[in-house]
């Protein structure tokens, strides 16, 4: 299912001293993190699916996955630099091709979209191979999501040409959350934490609404004020909340997987 990028252009000459700034490095440990934490959680498909984030003071870099490597294998070391040509600046390896034909058009034409986490995680992709809304306010965890998400009804099977990965783009308008029919999820976020909390509370929240939809009665969903109050309420201390559970799966894995770090 995976396809490795082609060879790239000429490598660019952006090895500068800036990509081995304490903020990258930091950056590296924060995503690999992620990784690390979504290969426990089930959240990753084989070695594909892809999680990048924009390198800090470079817009015209990200950081990603490379390809070959499953989700559980990734180190803060071990990810690729690359820009929006299709050439890696720092690692080994190459992206695979949908990884870099969706993530760099992402960030490309996204600026906001500074973290992106695209994954086929289970309860996620389940609702998104079903006919109308994937998500219903439900459930409290979902209302996290409440008024953040949009559906991508149009797939267009693999991304394997900028055409693609813009329609892709395209299809973020203004949410946070698109749900990928019949294919899978997008997260994008200001920051690598903002975008692994919702990740795993949007996971949370599909596992919920998928086990109460198996028991085959109706679902009762959240009156539309209170849903809107509840979200509001969330969003007060929704990046200090990011933070916290950021370095909550940092702490975890440093005990029991300290070369993430590596």
């Amino acid at each position: 299912m995976a396809h490795a990028l082609g060879a790239p252009a000429a490598p660019a000459l952006l090895r500068n001293s800036d990509l081995d700034a304490e903020a990258v490095r930091q950056a590296r440990i924060d995503l690999a993190a992620c990784f690390r934490m979504a290969a426990r959680l089930g959240l990753h498909e084989g070695i594909c699916n892809h999680l990048s984030f924009v390198v800090p003071g470079r817009d015209d870099l990200f950081l990603v996955n490379p390809y070959g490597w499953a989700f559980g294998e990734i180190t803060a070391s071990r990810l690729l630099i690359c820009d929006f040509r299709g050439n890696v600046v720092a690692g080994e390896g190459v992206p695979e091709a949908t990884a870099f034909y969706i993530h760099a058009r992402v960030h490309l034409n996204k600026p906001r979209a500074k973290a992106a986490f695209h994954t086929h995680m289970p309860n996620a992709t389940a609702l998104a191979m079903l006919e109308g809304p994937p998500l219903a306010w439900a459930g409290q965890s979902a209302l996290k999501f409440y008024g953040r998400t949009l559906v991508d009804e149009e797939y267009g099977g693999l991304a394997l040409d900028e055409q693609e990965g813009d329609r892709i783009a395209a299809s973020l308008g203004e949410a946070d959350i698109v749900f990928m029919k019949n294919h899978g999820v997008m997260v994008v976020g200001p920051g690598i934490a903002e975008a692994w909390d919702d990740l795993y509370y949007l996971e949370r929240a599909c596992e919920a609404q998928r086990l109460a939809m198996a028991t085959g009665r109706p679902l009762k969903p959240v009156p539309r004020e209170m849903a809107e109050r509840t979200y509001r309420q969330m969003r007060q201390g929704d990046r200090e909340s990011a933070r916290l559970h950021l370095e909550s799966i940092k702490r975890i894995l440093a005990k029991d997987e300290p070369d993430f770090m590596a």
